[in-house]
Formats: C-alpha cells, structure tokens, sequence
C-alpha cells in the first residue's frame, strides 16, 4: 500500500529516523540503537517510511541500509512554502509596526 509523506512525518518516531538517515546511510539496528524502542517497533515504522518513500533500502552484502529520498523532502518543503512566505510576510509586517510604533 502506498502511503502519503505526510504519514510519514506524522510521527515523531518517524520524523527522528528521517533526521538519523539525513546524515548517513544505516542499518536498521543502528537505527534502533537511537530509540527505547523494540526492534520491531522500529522496523514497522522503517515499514511505513518506506511506503512513504521517504527512506530507500540499499543491499550491501548481508546488510540492508535505510538512506533519505530527498526528492521526498522536497514534496513537503513545495507544499509549506507558502505557508512560509505568508509567516515571514506577517512577522515583516509586525516588525515594521513595532519600529514605526517605537519612532512615536
């Protein structure tokens, strides 16, 4: 089942593997070293990220490593850019009220 990149980041389980596979490829026992999870726990959350195709798998020898999509990151940096640039234009606009209200 495909599943949705905002699913993926739903979770802040989720979003810490995502921020661990930012940096470098691992392997999911690295990545469980990180959390007071079980293994399986985090197995099921790779799961999803993989559905996501938030995390790629990558088969070197016997081991299996998780690495980042950043073409999936990209999707959701698209989708909350406007909503940045409206925050940014109101924080301008507050901070051009407080400098004219300060010159008063």
């Amino acid at each position: 089942m495909k599943r949705d990149i905002f699913h993926a980041i739903a979770d802040p389980t989720r979003r810490a593997i995502i921020l661990l596979v930012s940096i470098q490829s691992m392997t999911p026992n690295t990545i469980a070293e990180n959390f007071e999870i079980s293994r399986q726990a985090v197995s099921k959350h790779l799961k999803v990220l993989s559905e996501c195709d938030a995390i790629t798998q990558e088969q070197k020898g016997r081991e299996v490593y998780y690495k980042l999509n950043h073409n999936k990151m990209k999707e959701i940096a698209d989708f909350i850019e406007p909503f940045r640039k409206m925050w940014d234009d109101k924080f301008n606009s507050l901070e051009n009220l407080m400098k004219n209200h300060k010159q008063i």
